[in-house]
């Protein structure tokens, strides 16, 4: 019996199992599988905790979850149907590749299955998010600016409409290349919340950058995939991935950018993420990924803080604007500006168009109007917003971090 698992197992086996008992069973038993998938965990926390672990866990949870849902079936009058396509033994094994023109990994083929055009976008995110990479439903919210209330709708409208599919997950190339940018988005997102975690508990979740980044090499190997916005957005996040040792404290909390310190950034993936980069430079396709790829880059180049080349920062920001228009790319660039011309013209740059209701309300926004303000003099408004950002701050990590950012000190109690 195995005395450990690796950290984050149960999440990361949520994941693998429903893509792998999908991949049997169908897309359109999406809700049964759900279930006795997370029944297996359940039963896998009870067991494991009187009797230790089986040898290989993995194989043990897509065992019982397996039969799980055979019982289930079975109960339901399905048993006969499912049974005539796969054996029981059959049904046990591990998932195997199928065909060598498809997406080999599992949980990447489910993922281009939950990105169909029929379902919304924001329900594609949501579902891709919360079944395939472990996502809370809180998490959810914070990363796409939404309600827990509508993270729950978007996720019972994509899994209304997987449920409606063919039980086959095979996608002919065409039906792949449509889905790729929700692809991307999705793993973009995954990797983002990993860098700058909405979680409680943890400023930097460097598990979910590795799943991204895994998908992303995934992706890129494979013919579908081999385009230069996956390759963009392989370099971005082995160029943001590079500096992670040098983001928090010794006590795991954030740093700011200037506290960081430069000599722990992992020089060697700096220069593998340039080299994806290069390889991206090719043709003539220019992404969102790109951009920020390119702002990446300005900060490994910079041998400090104070060096850094915020003029070209802020050119990026401007690029990015333009491919991928958004409110709070235009709030990244006032601060790049900031850096380069002073606070009065970064805030100037925020008063060109009031933010929409969605950014206005997040701790993002609030929490940079309080820096300019702060740096501008004006230390009232500052710390209003600095006290309305912290009361919206996901994580104690973040708090943390706008506090020391507005020099606001802690208050015995305050959350």
């Amino acid at each position: 019996m195995n005395s450990r698992l690796e950290p984050h197992f149960f999440r990361h086996a949520y994941g693998r199992l429903v893509a792998a008992l999908t991949r049997r069973f169908g897309v359109h038993q999406l809700a049964a599988i759900e279930d006795a998938v997370q029944q297996a965990l359940i039963t896998a926390l009870e067991t494991w905790g009187r009797a230790g672990q089986p040898d290989d866990p993995g194989a043990w949870l897509y065992r019982v979850a397996v039969n799980g849902f055979l019982g289930e079936a079975r109960q339901r009058g399905r048993r006969g149907r499912i049974l005539e396509q796969y054996t029981l033994d059959q049904a046990t094994e591990a998932p195997e590749a199928h065909l060598a023109a498809e997406v080999s990994d599992d949980l990447l083929r489910l993922l281009f299955v939950c990105c169909d055009p029929e379902i919304p976008t924001e329900s594609q995110l949501v579902f891709a998010l919360r079944t395939l990479c472990g996502f809370g439903v809180r998490e959810i919210g914070y990363r796409l600016f939404t309600s827990e209330a509508n993270v729950y709708k978007r996720l019972s409208r994509a899994r209304d409409r997987l449920q409606a599919l063919p039980r086959d997950l095979d996608l002919d190339p065409e039906r792949y290349s449509e889905r790729l940018p929700a692809v991307h988005l999705v793993l973009y997102l995954l990797f983002t919340e990993g860098y700058l975690s909405t979680h409680e508990d943890a400023g930097i979740r460097r598990e979910l950058c590795d799943d991204a980044l895994r998908f992303a090499r995934l992706l890129a190997e494979h013919p579908v995939g081999a385009v230069p916005e996956t390759f963009a957005l392989v370099a971005l996040m082995l160029l943001h991935t590079a500096r992670a040792a040098g983001r928090h404290d010794a006590a795991r909390g954030l740093l700011l950018l200037e506290e960081q310190d430069r000599s722990l950034w992992d020089q060697a993936q700096v220069e593998h993420g340039f080299e994806w980069l290069a390889r991206s430079a090719q043709g003539g396709v220019f992404s969102r990924y790109h951009a920020e790829a390119g702002i990446a880059a300005e900060h490994c180049l910079a041998p400090s803080f104070a060096e850094t080349n915020w003029r070209r920062i802020a050119e990026c920001y401007e690029l990015l604007e333009r491919v991928s228009p958004s409110a709070l790319h235009r709030l990244n660039r006032a601060l790049a500006i900031a850096e380069l011309r002073g606070p009065v013209a970064g805030l100037a740059v925020l008063q060109e168009d009031a933010p929409p209701g969605w950014l206005a309300g997040s701790y993002l926004w609030l929490a940079a109007l309080a820096d300019l303000q702060r740096r501008s003099g004006n230390e009232v408004e500052a710390r209003r917003l600095g006290e309305e950002a912290l009361g919206l701050a996901p994580s104690a990590a973040i708090r943390e971090l706008i506090r020391r950012r507005l020099g606001i000190r802690e208050v015995h109690g305050q959350r």
